[in-house]
């Protein structure tokens, strides 16, 4: 097995990138992106392809504590580097120290504002009318807001703190997982990524929501795959998945049913008969506990509108000022054969969509990575190994589907609580690749190169600018 992400992949992805970027540029010249868009993305995609060929050999060697130090206080700079320049960046683009379009993060903030201010007492009226997944977070920014004061940097910096740690964690679900290899491959990979970096900097839930899917899955990995296991270790997965609930009602129920699914399903030697029958008691009683009252009642309401919710999204993306008109066409039979890939990067200049060119790049990164993914997938089948991984596949699978049936299916940031483990599957796809593989990889180049100029001309056609 290869234990570094190889030159041939990682050169070939920074060239086409490139090249991409120039015929776009050429083709739909009225309307090609910014420099400063250029910049940031070549940044992504450069900086990511580049060390993570680097770092992947040059750490292969360290010890496993060495190794876990590394990518902690590495992640933890690249972080804190990013919160300080974008707090300055977005403050000199749109005059507030928040992303663009920043309807959501305002909310947000002035939730956690006004809970600091009232404190407890005024809970319900603070968040009347929001839902119980749209708690979570507003009441941890009102925590931090009371001990800290309602200034945006200690927050950003406690994000960078938990996404370094979460790629240490990473780190080590994938190599229970995978094995060594495409563990350190894994917890570089989530290090690098640009959009789990980009969250850091955002006043939106995203990077505590990630950071609390991943201990999740680390945490409940670890019980599955434990020789021994006591009430403590059976209870922080419950209590992660019931705090996932708190920020996204899907994310919660999707998080009890890879479970389960793992508990049920996984095969004898990852799990015995008697730890089985012990872990499914539990976690049923869990489950019926914490999928009760309100919180059965948004997953019943979200299940039941999926379609027409999608429907209407697409509609009103289609018919809006400056939308897309063939957005209507859109729908989950579109998505879902994609689910993996998308979406695509904005590399063309489409009013209103600066957060999109920002993280091109990222997006860039994720659709090369694909192929890598959709290969692990491809061999755990072959070989009858799935039933082994079945908690992060469940899981990661099993989300996706349900945002390829959303109204959100090509949103960034909906895909996110699933990106590090197609981070994970996309490492030890790496780990697995010898010459056929090569061969498929510049095929699947070649399509990334026509899919990249498509969506150009389908975001521009769209709104009547091509």
């Amino acid at each position: 097995m290869l234990n570094y992400f190889p030159k041939y992949f990682t050169s070939k992805a920074i060239t086409l990138y490139l090249a991409a970027l120039m015929v776009v540029s050429v083709l739909f010249m009225n309307m090609a992106m910014s420099v400063i868009w250029w910049v940031f993305g070549i940044v992504e995609v450069a900086g990511f392809f580049y060390f993570s060929n680097q770092l992947t050999r040059k750490w292969a060697n360290y010890s496993e504590n060495t190794f876990s130090k590394k990518l902690f206080r590495t992640g933890l700079v690249l972080r804190i580097v990013w919160v300080f320049f974008s707090y300055f960046f977005y403050l000199a683009m749109t005059g507030e120290p928040y992303e663009f379009s920043a309807a959501d993060v305002k909310v947000y903030q002035a939730v956690g504002t006004q809970l600091a201010q009232f404190g407890f007492e005024k809970y319900e009226s603070v968040f009347w009318g929001m839902g119980i997944s749209d708690r979570g977070y507003g009441t941890y920014l009102g925590l931090l807001y009371m001990v800290f004061g309602n200034g945006v940097i200690i927050p950003r910096l406690i994000k960078a703190a938990l996404g370094a740690f979460a790629a240490v964690l990473i780190y080590r679900v994938a190599s229970r997982n995978f094995g060594e290899e495409a563990g350190r491959m894994s917890g570089i990979f989530y290090m690098l990524m640009p959009n789990l970096i980009m969250y850091t900097g955002s006043h939106l839930k995203e990077a505590e929501m990630v950071f609390l899917t991943v201990a999740f899955i680390e945490r409940a990995d670890y019980i599955i795959r434990s020789k021994s296991y006591n009430f403590i270790n059976i209870a922080v997965p419950i209590v992660l998945a019931g705090l996932l609930f708190l920020f996204r009602t899907v994310l919660g129920a999707t998080a009890l049913f890879s479970l389960m699914t793992a508990i049920l399903m996984s095969g004898n030697k990852v799990l015995n008969m008697g730890k089985r029958t012990v872990l499914a008691v539990w976690i049923g009683l869990a489950m019926i506990y914490l999928v009760g009252g309100k919180i059965a009642t948004e997953i019943e309401q979200v299940w039941e509108s999926r379609g027409e919710n999608q429907k209407a999204s697409m509609e009103w993306r289609a018919t809006r000022e400056g939308g897309n008109q063939f957005a209507k066409y859109a729908t989950g039979a579109v998505f879902a054969p994609m689910i993996f890939v998308i979406p695509f990067p904005t590399m063309v200049e489409t009013p209103g969509q600066e957060n999109q060119r920002l993280i091109n790049g990222g997006n860039y990164v994720k659709n090369i990575l694909a192929f890598f993914t959709m290969f692990a997938l491809f061999l755990l089948i072959k070989e009858g190994k799935w039933r082994d991984h079945l908690l992060i596949g469940s899981f990661t699978i099993g989300y996706l589907v349900v945002i390829a049936l959303s109204a959100f299916a090509q949103s960034e940031r909906f895909h996110q609580p699933a990106l590090p483990f197609i981070l994970v599957f996309a490492a030890y796809g790496i780990s697995r690749a010898d010459n056929k593989t090569k061969r498929h990889y510049t095929i699947w180049l070649a399509f990334i190169f026509v899919a990249l100029i498509g969506w150009s001309w389908f975001k521009l056609a769209g709104r009547g600018l091509a």
